[in-house]
């Protein structure tokens, strides 16, 4: 009703095409992944950090992958829930690879929560 859909999917909107990922470094510091800005976030940790998140929608699939530089201890802020309970002690040797996956399970006044899976020690 009032909207023409074509084949080519030329009048189609509101709809996201490909995975973005965004990139950045952390070192003994606290790191924010922007929900908003990709769905696929690489960190390079050194040193102590801790991620936590800002933005997004509930629904979203994201991933994160850590790569280790140096000796790195990675933690999660309480927006990422685990299913044991507590996060995962992730590796933490140079070279080392984790994957975080999670969805955002609510975003808002209560909280935001991220319902988080762990893959770890690629190496």
């Amino acid at each position: 009703y009032g909207d023409t859909l074509y084949g080519d999917g030329s009048n189609l909107t509101g709809i996201a095409a490909g995975i973005t990922t965004t990139a950045g470094t952390a070192s003994g510091i606290v790191t924010t992944l922007l929900l908003s800005d990709a769905q696929d976030h690489k960190v390079t940790a050194t040193g102590i950090c801790t991620i936590t998140v800002s933005g997004g929608s509930e629904g979203e699939s994201h991933t994160v992958r850590i790569i280790n530089s140096g000796i790195a201890t990675v933690g999660f802020s309480t927006y990422f829930l685990f299913p044991s309970g507590s996060a995962p002690v992730l590796p933490t040797a140079d070279t080392s690879i984790s994957l975080i996956s999670f969805t955002v399970n609510r975003v808002g006044l209560g909280g935001t929560q991220l319902l988080t899976g762990a893959s770890l020690n690629y190496s």
